[in-house]
């Protein structure tokens, strides 16, 4: 019995050597090195704008229109009833067009329409937003002979739809087949798994990609410059010109008075605030979809 015996390997090292624990911390030493590189310019981006944004910043900001160029005073309230307006609009158009898309292309889609509808999508992902809004211009203002808020949410609506349909479409299939084919198992419509089930379950994800496409639309200058044209009044009427954060940045920025140039470090710095706001909390979101899934 004794010959039997399993042999014991005496003297056998199962340790990581100390060359490759070597390779490996500097390997991860080198990995947050790079990490910390990219996020230098962020660092330093908002570090500036913060710091020259928040010396223009008072209630006049939020609550006045612009004054007399070159003198102290006046704000940018008609750039955020602007930005709301303009926003607002592309969000009631984008979102529910960019979801309907995604539940089509990750439950039904199948065959050549549905590979059209993605590359379309994956092409506007890439197109310059410069391109979107000289056809909205084209196409609507010239059509319309005026600028208006609506057209820009137009050209907006065109850039975040791809963003909202792509990013929703990954988060619908990773959503188990299993939670599918129970509820169909059990006789309930299809249309009705999708509503009360896949929807929910993704619902934090499909929230993300939302916020995040909104950030993106907040961003965009060169479409709503070609659409909205900008205005110094406040005005509510989605169908004339209108202006907004970005608009007024861009403005103020090429100024030769310094009271309109810090005017436009101060909307930079409420622009960076918005966007990374929304961007943090679609970040802190999925990640807790993550842990949810897991």
């Amino acid at each position: 019995m004794s010959d039997l015996a399993a042999p014991t390997h005496v003297g056998l090292d199962t340790g990581v050597s100390p060359v490759r624990k070597l390779k490996d911390r500097a390997f991860t030493a080198a990995l947050w090195l790079c990490g910390g590189l990219a996020m230098l310019p962020l660092l330093f981006i908002s570090g500036y704008v913060i710091a020259r944004g928040l010396k223009a910043i008072n209630l006049d900001f939020f609550f006045k229109t612009p004054g007399i160029p070159g003198q102290p005073g006046g704000g940018i309230e008609e750039a955020f009833i602007g930005t709301a307006i303009i926003v607002g609009i592309m969000a009631v158009i984008a979102v529910p067009l960019g979801i309907l898309t995604a539940v089509y292309l990750s439950e039904y889609g199948r065959g050549w329409f549905a590979a059209t509808v993605r590359f379309v999508a994956e092409i506007l992902l890439s197109t310059p937003s410069i391109v979107a809004g000289a056809f909205i211009w084209a196409v609507v203002v010239v059509r319309l002979g005026a600028f208006s808020g609506f057209a820009a949410a137009l050209a907006l609506s065109v850039l975040v739809w791809p963003i909202i349909t792509r990013a929703t479409e990954e988060v619908l299939r990773l959503v188990s087949h299993e939670l599918r084919e129970g509820a169909l198992a059990l006789g309930v419509p299809r249309w009705k798994v999708i509503l009360r089930i896949v929807i929910p379950t993704a619902g934090a994800g499909i929230f993300t990609a939302v916020m995040l496409a909104l950030a993106r639309g907040l961003g965009e200058t060169a479409p709503v410059l070609l659409t909205a044209l900008g205005n110094t009044f406040v005005s509510t009427n989605p169908f004339g010109p209108m202006d907004s954060l970005s608009l007024r940045v861009y403005a103020d920025a090429q100024s030769s008075y310094s009271t309109d140039q810090a005017t436009a470090w101060a909307g930079a710095f409420c622009l960076l605030v918005i966007v990374l706001g929304l961007s943090i909390g679609a970040r802190v979101i999925s990640a807790r979809q993550m842990r949810r899934t897991r």
